[in-house]
């Protein structure tokens, strides 16, 4: 579904990425991992077309996203739960939901507000409320709500549970797992190689810009030097 192929990326002058190559194939659940400023947020924002793409390519199935503004790129399917949340502080949680909502592909059970509701039964409660009055957890549910009523085919998420609650990554976790169990593609930046193993496929490790190390959940689990050496566990 996804591939990315020899993708460089730089801030100015500064090159952050070198030559990173990925893919995410339908329906799996794929991840970055590293430690931080090893280049995981500026792989996805060039992705996303957030990042000047130096070299390389973005397909997205069959099609090039590489050079398109970022607006398209959401279009042709992929969603985005960026790192920070960022959901819209002055309007409700309704209102973030709707703001961004489109069933462009013509899904035949399209993401809907009550859908979300259901997911995340929290939201409901919280429907007339602002989201700059959320917590951190309620933020972090309302920001992927609000990727899902995009109606994505592939939905990444940039630190999915950083700074969250242990009780509110457990609920995240679960509905990931839902999610990844109804066919919804994912690529995921966490720091939790625990939960991240139970979880994922696959397994991508950047270290200064370059993908040192990728493998199954089973591989990484039973690589302690990987872990140890790039991940810090």
């Amino acid at each position: 579904m996804l591939v990315v192929d020899g993708l460089e990326a730089a801030y100015g002058l500064s090159q952050v990425l070198f030559g990173v190559t990925l893919r995410v194939d339908a329906g799996r659940l794929v991840t970055l991992l590293g430690r931080n400023g090893m280049g995981k947020t500026t792989t996805v924002r060039a992705m996303m077309g957030l990042v000047p793409i130096r070299a390389g390519r973005v397909r997205f199935d069959d099609a090039a996203l590489h050079g398109l503004p970022p607006h398209r790129i959401a279009q042709a399917g992929l969603g985005l739960v960026p790192e920070g949340r960022q959901v819209f502080p002055n309007l409700t949680v309704y209102e973030n939901l709707v703001a961004t909502a489109g069933n462009r592909r013509h899904a035949t059970e399209p993401w809907t507000v009550e859908r979300v509701y259901a997911l995340f039964p929290p939201l409901a409660a919280r429907a007339r409320s602002l989201g700059g009055t959320l917590s951190g957890g309620e933020q972090q549910m309302l920001a992927i709500g609000r990727a899902l009523m995009t109606n994505p085919k592939l939905l990444i998420l940039d630190e999915a549970t950083e700074g969250l609650a242990p009780l509110v990554r457990a609920e995240i976790w679960r509905c990931l797992a839902a999610l990844k169990a109804a066919g919804l593609s994912i690529l995921l930046i966490d720091k939790n190689v625990e939960a991240l193993t139970r979880l994922a496929d696959h397994h991508y490790v950047l270290e200064k810009g370059r993908v040192v190390w990728d493998g199954t959940s089973a591989e990484l689990r039973a690589s302690a030097n990987v872990q140890h050496r790039y991940l810090g566990v």
